[in-house]
């Protein structure tokens, strides 16, 4: 991918566009999105960094104007961005999608159990730790890829709308038969 191609008009709106549907989708599912207990439906917009990398600022961007709402307030500003972009950065280069899942689970479940340990003190942290990953686990891990999956692998247009730079099993596939 080249510079010029990142900062194009098309890609800069594709990017925005997913940066504002993270936040506003988190913030309309409050009630899921925040506290120890977290099942946040847009983690699932994550995923989109397997297919291309500059997807990344996009999300953490997204996440942090999310976690402007947070009971946990500008720490969570902080702590959750960073979490976000641990799991992001390196998932465009992950073999597949089931392991670049994992990386949110084990991000948001660390660094974000101890954040919520720390503001709320009320569960121990490997509880908190626990319940976080879980939330990701079920959300990224389990709905996240299933939707990417029944999305990506049955209709290739889809990977060209979101302007997918990664070769998958069927284009290459497609490539060897023309």
């Amino acid at each position: 991918m080249q510079k010029k191609e990142i900062f194009n008009v098309q890609n800069l709106t594709r990017l925005a566009m997913v940066a504002a549907m993270y936040a506003v989708l988190t913030v309309l599912t409050s009630e899921l999105s925040y506290g120890g207990i977290q099942y946040r439906l847009s983690e699932i917009l994550v995923l989109l960094c397997f297919y291309r990398k500059d997807y990344a600022p996009a999300l953490i961007l997204g996440c942090a104007i999310a976690n402007l709402f947070s009971p946990l307030g500008l720490l969570d500003v902080v702590v959750g961005s960073i979490a976000t972009a641990i799991a992001v950065v390196p998932m465009y280069y992950m073999r597949n999608i089931y392991l670049a899942a994992l990386l949110p689970v084990v991000s948001n479940g660390i660094i974000v159990g101890i954040e919520v340990t720390v503001v709320f003190a009320e569960a121990p942290l490997w509880f908190n730790m626990l319940t976080v990953a879980f939330g990701e686990l079920v959300v990224v891990g389990i709905l996240g890829v299933l939707v990417f999956k029944l999305i990506f692998d049955k209709k290739p247009v889809m990977l060209r709308l979101i302007g997918s730079t990664r070769k998958t099993h069927r284009t290459v596939k497609e490539a060897d038969t023309v």
